[in-house]
């Protein structure tokens, strides 16, 4: 597993609007948005690309364009939704599916209770978003599904991570190289509750109001 932590002063300026719980949720809205576009140019360094012959004003050359099979972008649900724009905003010719898990409050545990996914993932890099890597359960199992369906190039990207979770998903995947995570920062802890501290809250009730 790779880890790459986004250390940039917009990525800080933002996240700390994020964390601030006086933060409205339209304004919430708009700077998970933003922050995500930021962190999609770090996690898409690596897309694959093909060589593709254009004619300029001035001559002919050949540049690149995103190869197929298409990258996929997978937010989890609900969550995830408040960073899909900003994902697509980078990488518009992906593909978006959809995979519906919620951590049980109690065994903390992730359950998968939606998916909108190709059937065959062979081939296909594949971008989970999902703002809180708390426990790390509902990355591991979201990332054990895209594989479980073929995928072997997955990166994560997240806007907060907890030490704890770093080490459940590490454990879970070792060294592949092919799993890569990407943050805006690393939190100190995970509280008894399994909150990130500091943390800021829980970003599906920011984004989307308490259900």
């Amino acid at each position: 597993m790779r880890l790459h932590v986004a250390d940039h002063p917009l990525v800080a300026h933002k996240l700390t609007v994020l964390r601030n719980k006086d933060t409205a949720s339209p304004t919430f809205r708009l700077l998970v948005d933003e922050l995500v576009t930021l962190l999609a140019y770090e996690a898409t360094r690596e897309v694959h690309t093909e060589p593709y012959r254009i004619t300029t004003p001035v001559t002919e050359t050949v540049g690149v364009k995103i190869a197929d099979p298409r990258p996929l972008v997978v937010p989890i649900l609900r969550a995830g939704l408040g960073m899909l724009e900003g994902m697509t905003r980078l990488l518009p010719t992906a593909e978006v599916g959809f995979l519906g898990m919620q951590r049980d409050e109690t065994t903390l545990e992730a359950i998968t209770y939606a998916n909108r996914l190709p059937e065959d993932l062979s081939g296909r890099q594949c971008f989970l978003l999902d703002p809180m890597l708390a426990t790390g359960g509902t990355l591991v199992a979201a990332i054990d599904y895209l594989f479980g369906l073929g995928a072997r190039d997955v990166t994560a990207v997240c806007l907060l991570a907890a030490p704890e979770g770093l080490k459940v998903l590490e454990a879970a995947v070792g060294d592949r190289v092919d799993v890569k995570v990407v943050v805006a920062a690393v939190d100190e802890r995970l509280d008894e509750n399994a909150y990130i501290v500091p943390g800021l809250g829980d970003a599906g009730d920011r984004l989307y109001g308490v259900v």
